[in-house]
Order: structure tokens, then sequence, then C-alpha cells
């Protein structure tokens, strides 16, 4: 293996340690927070229409999202540096599988997430300003290839967090502070005055009559809504496709592992803040539903305008004036989340360039010590994937394509135990070996049934990844040509 190259990013002096606990446990819970919980309840309602089926996705999403988190305490105690996921997997497999995660991680995983978010955003924006929203075209039309106000909003938003960012560390920790308490306000007024002040709880209990019926719900080219009930086996397919919106918006908890170079004792406080920042986004996510199911009819969650459930729940709260305050809040909260996401995706590109494995460019640090180059490399692509497909072709892209390398990581975790016993291990995985166990199992039952029933983007996302192979001997050569 090539433990005695993991510290290199951390010894040459570049990085300082200056993120504290706190600020860690809120990245992992301003990363994961971002748009996909007031919107993609919609979507599984329609997969599964029943109020427990709907919990049911997001505590199991939950539970995969927090078993990985719990896993990863082991390895990022082992390997306290810059680049996170990407180490792991060099140190437990070779570099080949840590580039084939880089490469990914570029192309689809973090990039397709930040212009996810910044699409999110938008929606959002076009509630209150609809000429800046999603319907607006202005370039094509909606049978072919075009381009929308919403589009152009995501990458404006996307270049402006990437500029703060170049300007050092201490900019995007506060703007992640800020944004992470803002969003985390706005839910918790939503979740009180949704749960607490509804008085009449008709809907509450016509919800959950049924509450094990699942029913999916499609419609015809010529607008027939048709309704198909589902009985044993036949339930795991809508029920595995239902996840992807729940574990998007769950995903992103391992970003703070990029950034474990200027975290302070990594060792301890990387672990800790996976635990506690999932933990409070899962909590928040199903206090969430329940507000929706106390609020909503299922009908109406399905059915809400453009999938804003968060919208639709806010305008029977507090009235049309309560649902602009809301949407200003939830426009905070997507701006958050794509901070941390492009705060933290430049240091793997960083990590792999030292390796010899991206642009040499990216391996260079500005003078507030932040690989800036990275930065606007990110950008670049990200901005591209904004401008090549809607939200939920993205969440289908990229899940698939993520959860095939956390299950790599994970498993990562059984040879490195046979490997490398003797190397220091601060904490080590809560429930070894079951709990890693069951989420690989669990995990790799959601890809497969993604591939039968979602191969329009889960097959390209695969070939995304193999295409890597060729990539990685390329640029291996070339590293060892230079070195020599």
């Amino acid at each position: 293996m090539e433990n005695n190259n993991t510290n290199k990013t951390d010894t040459n002096g570049s990085f300082s340690r200056s993120l504290s606990l706190l600020d860690g446990a809120l990245l992992v819970i301003g990363s994961m927070i971002g748009s996909g919980i007031f919107i993609v309840s919609a979507d599984i309602t329609r997969q599964l229409g029943s109020a427990g089926w709907l919990v049911a996705v997001w505590l199991l999403s939950g539970f995969i999202t927090l078993a990985a988190a719990l896993s990863y305490g082991e390895l990022s105690g082992m390997y306290p540096n810059a680049g996170g996921q990407y180490v792991y997997l060099r140190e437990a497999f070779g570099k080949l599988y840590g580039f084939l995660y880089g490469w990914s991680f570029f192309a689809v995983i973090q990039t397709g997430t930040i212009a996810a978010v910044g699409v999110g955003f938008a929606k959002f924006t076009g509630y209150l300003i609809p000429s800046l929203g999603d319907g607006n075209i202005l370039y094509g039309d909606t049978k072919g290839f075009s381009i929308s106000a919403a589009q152009l909003l995501g990458i404006g938003i996307i270049f402006l967090l990437t500029y703060i960012n170049t300007r050092g560390i201490k900019s995007g920790k506060w703007i992640q502070f800020f944004f992470t308490f803002a969003k985390m306000a706005a839910m918790a007024a939503l979740i009180i005055f949704g749960i607490l002040l509804v008085k009449d709880h008709s809907i509450w209990q016509m919800n959950w009559q049924n509450a094990w019926m699942a029913v999916t719900t499609s419609k015809s080219d010529t607008g027939v809504i048709t309704r198909e009930s589902l009985i044993g086996l036949s339930v795991m397919g809508p029920l595995c496709a239902a996840m992807v919106g729940a574990l998007f918006s769950s995903d992103a908890w391992n970003n703070v592992t990029f950034i474990a170079g200027e975290i302070k004792r990594p060792e301890r406080n990387i672990g800790l803040s996976l635990l506690i920042g999932t933990v409070v986004v899962t909590v928040i996510y199903i206090a969430m539903n329940l507000m929706y199911l106390n609020v909503l009819t299922l009908t109406e969650i399905a059915n809400a305008p453009s999938d804003r459930v968060a919208l639709a729940a806010a305008l029977k709260i507090f009235g049309s004036g309560g649902t602009v305050f809301i949407a200003l809040m939830i426009m905070v909260s997507t701006f958050g989340c794509n901070n941390g996401l492009i705060l933290s995706g430049a240091r793997v590109y960083y990590t792999m360039a030292n390796d010899g494995l991206f642009l040499p460019a990216a391996a260079r640090l500005n003078g507030q010590g932040v690989p800036a180059a990275a930065l606007w490399m990110q950008f670049v692509w990200a901005s591209v994937l904004c401008l090549s497909g809607k939200y939920g072709d993205l969440l289908d892209f990229i899940i698939f394509t993520v959860l095939l390398f956390y299950i790599l990581t994970i498993a990562g975790i059984f040879k490195l135990r046979r490997t490398q016993p003797n190397l220091p291990r601060p904490y080590k995985a809560f429930g070894y070996p079951i709990i890693p166990m069951v989420y690989i199992i669990l995990a790799s039952t959601v890809c497969v049934v993604l591939l039968k029933y979602k191969p329009t983007y889960t097959w390209p996302g695969l070939i995304i990844v193999l295409l890597g192979i060729p990539v990685y001997f390329f640029l291996e050569s070339r590293h060892k040509v230079k070195a020599a």
C-alpha cells in the first residue's frame, strides 16, 4: 500500500488547521441540507402513495447514511489528511481505485451535486421572481435543448461562491456558519408551526388511514392519471426508485473528510462531526415529513407545483406572506449548501494533483492558502452540467455513481483491518462488522434495482467510471516519465 505518502498534503506547510469541531459539524449539516428535503417528497409520494411508505423511505435513507458515516469515522481517524474518500480508496485498494473515485467525483458526483443544488436554488427564486425561474426559456424550446433563466442563475450563484472561496478558508467558514443556522431556523419554524399550531388534525388522520397501502401514480402523454397498487415484492422497484431523492438529500455528509487538512484534531473531530451532523439532519428530515403529512393531503404532496412541497405547506400554515419568507429561507439553505460543496470539493482535486493524477495547476495554492485553480476548474464543469439537464435527471445520475464508491470505501475497512492491522485507529467503526456489512447489502440492493428501473441515468454513470481507466494509465505513465 501507499501509506508512506498519505501525509504529503499536510507536511508541505500549505494548509492551516483552523476549523473546529463545530465548524466540521456545521459543514456536514450545511452540505447535506440543500433543496432536496423541500422538493423530493412529492416524487416519493407519487412512487409509493402512502404516509407510512413516505416516512419509511426517509427513515431507511437516514439509517443508510448514518451507517456509512459511522463507518467512515474509522477511516478518517486513520488518514486525517486532505482528500478524504480519495485517500481512503487509494490506501485500501491502490491508486487506480482512488483515481476512479476522483475522476467520477469531478465528472459527476461533486460537480453534478453543485449543479443540481444550483438549479434547486433557482426553482425557489423563480417562485418569487418568475422571470428568473425554469419556466422562462431563453434559448431553444421545451422539446429539445434549451437554456432557462434558472440555469443561468444557478451558474451565477456557483460563480459567486467559487470566487468567495478563493479568498481563503475563513470566508467560506463564516458563510457556512451563518447560512447553516439560518436554514435550520427556517426549518424549525416550519416544523413547529406545521405540527404544534395546526388545530385541525383531520388531514393527518386521513393520511394515515391506509398507511401501508403502496400505490404508484403515473401520468400518460394524454394527461390520463393511472394508479397501480403495489403488493409484496412489487413494492421493491418503486421503493428503491423513490429512495434516489431521499439519498441525494442526505448525501454530501462526507464532505468534511475532504478538508481534513484544515480541521483541528482531525482524528477525533472528523468522526464526531460525521456523527453529529448525520443524526441532526436525519431527525430534521423525519420531522419535516411528519409536518407535511399534518398539513397536506397525500394528493397535495404528490401534486405540489414544481414539486415545491415546502412552499405548499407554508402556504397553508402562514398564508401567501409566509410562503415568501419560507422561499427566501430555502434560498438561504441552498446557497449555504453549495458553499460547503464548493469549499470542500476542490481539496480532492488538489490531493489528486499532488499524486500526479489531475491537472498540475490544481496542486498550487494561492496567497490565501486555498486551491484556487481547482476551485475554478470545478466551477467550469459544474456550469456545463447546469446546462445539460433537469434537476431530477441529475439526481438519478449522481446517486447511483456515489453509492458505488460508498460501497467500495466501506469494503475498504474490512481490507485495511486485514492488511494494516497495526495502523492507529483512534476511532473504530461502530457495530463492526455488522453495520458496515448491512450498509453494503442495502446500498448494493438499491444500485441493482436502479440499474433495472432507471437505466437511462444509471448505466451512463457506470460508463463514466469505466472511462476513467484509460485516463488513469495515461496520466500515470506521464507522471512516471516526468519523475524519471
